[in-house]
């Protein structure tokens, strides 16, 4: 989306840029007042900044002390890479705006995408039926997750009705292209619906945010087993051109990773 310039409306940019906001590495130095890590200690983070600039595409990095989290000690390097931006859309989307409530209907679009997935398994996690709009190709990802499967199509309202007869309580879209508006007839009375990838009139847009506590937490999820980060491909970082013209196109659920 950055570099198709979809974003110049609300991120500047200054050239030089360097992509890329997800990391995972090794400390090789902190600065000075930071105790939390030390050199050696392997951690993960989303080190954005307001300003395109300084990214992760790069051997070295810096990054602010409380937008990191320790890796977590399950995961391989590009697993705990996939996270931080995925995991922290998805905590924001499910927990902090849709408020999802246990015994409760979810409806994802785009549950097989990266944000998706992972907003999946935390809904699951808090005792909630979810149903995820995919292309077949990915129904069985999904069941795998726990997640009810429904392809996209123009019955798309009574197949979900189908699944959810009295209607879905909750509704998280990752796909955009009016969607939200396309499945209105299937939620209920109580129906909350949020946006990662679509805004307007009555649209609910939501946004990562750093924040470490809640990196933590995600990371404490994978090593307990409770949430995973799919991988569909690694690309060492000189062929970054490669690896996104690979993510624009069709593939296979998973976070495409960039390895140093």
């Amino acid at each position: 989306m950055l570099q198709a310039g979809q974003g110049e409306s609300h991120t500047d940019a200054w050239f030089p840029v360097i992509p890329g906001w997800d990391v995972a590495g090794v400390v090789e130095r902190v600065g000075p007042g930071v105790s939390e890590f030390a050199a050696g200690d392997e951690v993960i983070g989303d080190i954005r900044q307001e300003i395109l600039h300084h990214g992760a595409y790069a051997e070295l990095v810096s990054a602010p002390v409380e937008t990191l989290a320790r890796k977590p000690r399950g995961a391989s390097r590009p697993e705990a890479a996939g996270l931080p931006l995925a995991g922290l859309t998805a905590y924001r989307a499910i927990v902090e705006t849709l408020k999802v409530e246990p015994g409760e209907t979810v409806l994802i679009h785009g549950a097989a995408g990266g944000v998706g997935a992972v907003a999946a398994q935390l809904a699951l996690a808090g005792d909630t039926r979810v149903i995820g709009i995919a292309s077949a190709g990915h129904h069985d990802f999904l069941r795998s997750l726990g997640v009810l499967p429904v392809a996209p199509s123009e019955s798309i309202v009574g197949r979900v009705r189908d699944l959810a007869p009295d209607g879905v309580d909750a509704v998280l879209d990752c796909v955009g292209q009016g969607v939200l508006q396309a499945t209105a007839g299937a939620g209920s009375s109580r129906m909350r619906a949020c946006s990662i990838a679509d805004g307007g009139p009555g649209i609910t847009s939501v946004f990562a945010r750093s924040d470490a506590t809640i990196l933590t937490r995600l990371a404490e999820m994978v090593d307990a087993g409770g949430l995973r980060v799919p991988i569909t491909a690694t690309y060492p970082l000189a062929q970054a051109a490669a690896a996104q013209t690979a993510l624009k196109q069709h593939h296979p659920p998973g976070k495409i990773v960039l390895v140093v």
